[in-house]
């Protein structure tokens, strides 16, 4: 099991407990491999502990904070199972759907989502999670819709994930393009217990952003079709104002209309070189080969 940390001291204890008490009939045993992601708190300290006091728990720390699906990844890339679980360490993700998601994998699916009918998350957030589906789905068709981070993978999946290395990280999007043999499985949604998210709107609408630029070309599409549509509109406002002309019709022409038009096609043009300095920056961050993280300690191998 692969557990990104930011800010969990007080919850990951807890978790450990849950986890394997959840896990205590299955066979083969298992490993929980907690990620600190540097989070500012004495997460590293707690993780410690507790990989001193269980064989089984193994702490990783990062360099500097990297982000939850730069260090899911890192964890990942750690774990020696057939099965590899990932979960959040704020205790809305009950462990104890484990034994269901496990056995649907058992069916023959490569990655199990344990998915919510509903979420404990505040109303803003929840609407632009669905928006972010939706349009998600739409620009990358074979994107799970119902993806989550509480998730089952088969190793042969995550052996896929580390030829990604990209900077600006996806794991479900890297998932879609590995495979498309997954399942879901309802399970609840807890409270969070301890602190609060650090996801707030400014940093949902930069994930959003960074999926659709990473991973699809509809911003391009879109650009392209922005630039189509101010050129038609422009030559058949040219062509009222000729037949306007021709037929003495024409008044004085306004100003403000003037300057209307100049900043809508500026604006236009000023969006869509934004939108290609985008996909710019990015191949940028490609070619400079950037690590998706770095690992500082561990405490054991």
């Amino acid at each position: 099991m692969v557990v990104p940390v930011y800010r969990g001291a007080e919850s990951i204890g807890p978790l450990q407990k849950r986890v394997d008490a959840a896990l205590a009939g299955e066979q083969g045993g298992h490993e929980i491999i907690f990620v600190d992601d540097r989070g500012g708190d004495n997460s590293w300290e707690v993780i410690q502990a507790l990989s001193a006091a269980h064989p089984h728990v193994r702490g990783i720390r990062l360099s500097r904070n990297f982000g939850q699906h730069a260090a899911t990844l890192c964890g990942i890339s750690s774990a020696r199972g057939e099965w590899i679980v990932t979960i959040d360490e704020d205790l809305e993700q009950p462990p104890e759907s484990l034994p269901s998601m496990l056995a649907k994998a058992e069916e023959g699916h490569l990655v199990v989502y344990g998915v919510t009918e509903q979420r404990s998350h505040a109303w803003w957030r929840n609407l632009t999670s669905e928006v972010g589906r939706s349009l998600f789905k739409f620009a990358i068709p074979t994107l799970n819709r119902e993806y989550t981070s509480f998730r089952v993978i088969h190793r042969s999946v995550a052996a896929g994930l580390d030829r990604f290395q990209s900077p600006f990280t996806f794991i479900d999007g890297y998932i879609s393009w590995i495979t498309n043999h997954y399942a879901t499985v309802v399970v609840p949604h807890d409270e969070r217990v301890h602190g609060s998210s650090s996801y707030n709107l400014r940093k949902l609408i930069v994930h959003m952003v960074n999926i659709f630029v990473t991973f699809s070309d509809l911003p391009l599409r879109m650009a392209t079709w922005l630039g189509l549509s101010a050129s038609l509109g422009g030559g058949l406002w040219g062509l009222a104002i000729l037949v306007a002309k021709l037929t003495g019709s024409l008044g004085v022409s306004g100003y403000a209309s003037i300057m209307a038009g100049m900043t809508f096609l500026g604006g236009i043009q000023l969006l869509i070189l934004g939108i290609f300095g985008e996909y710019l920056a990015r191949i940028n961050f490609k070619t400079a080969s950037m690590p998706l993280f770095l690992v500082e300690q561990e405490t054991r191998q």
